[in-house]
């Protein structure tokens, strides 16, 4: 059977750091550090850039894409 599973779902986590990121772009919006926020949408889309770039897609199998392609 299926174990138990501990903790929270990866949507619940994902949800939870949207929530996050949102209030603090709130703050930053309502408090006029739009200086601070051009910042970290920069380091935030390094950081994107980065893990698309290093990211092994090499290995990716293709013997599950019956549905593309036909």
């Amino acid at each position: 059977m299926a174990e138990k599973q501990n903790g929270f779902s990866r949507r619940a986590i994902a949800l939870f750091w949207l929530l996050v990121v949102g209030i603090v772009i709130g703050f930053l919006i309502y408090f006029e550090q739009i200086a601070l926020l051009y910042v970290l949408a920069t380091l935030s889309l390094v950081a994107l850039l980065l893990t698309v770039a290093f990211a092994d897609l090499e290995k990716v199998g293709t013997e599950n894409t019956e549905g593309f392609g036909r």
